[in-house]
């Protein structure tokens, strides 16, 4: 769990998108909201979902897919603002 706590507390951008997560959103969505290229957000995304912290809820869809955050994201989230484990 801690090698993800680390993967995420290292990138400033990594632990923002990750919070943002909170509730189902897309990468287009996400680069607004966070003032942030929309290329950064989805090579962000890719790299949580690819750690299993972010799950893509339209995996069929080729563009203006979904993600949100999985159970271990939200661990990690609390537990990088101290409130877990």
């Amino acid at each position: 769990m801690f090698e993800l706590v680390s993967f995420v507390g290292r990138g400033r951008d990594r632990r923002q998108v990750l919070k943002a997560l909170h509730k189902p959103n897309s990468p287009t969505n996400l680069a607004k909201q966070l003032d942030m290229d929309r290329s950064t957000i989805s090579r962000v995304v890719l790299e949580l979902a690819e750690k299993g912290l972010v799950e893509c809820l339209t995996p069929d869809e080729r563009m203006g897919r979904y993600y949100r955050i999985t159970e271990t994201g939200k661990r990690v989230v609390a537990i990088i603002e101290g409130k877990g484990e």
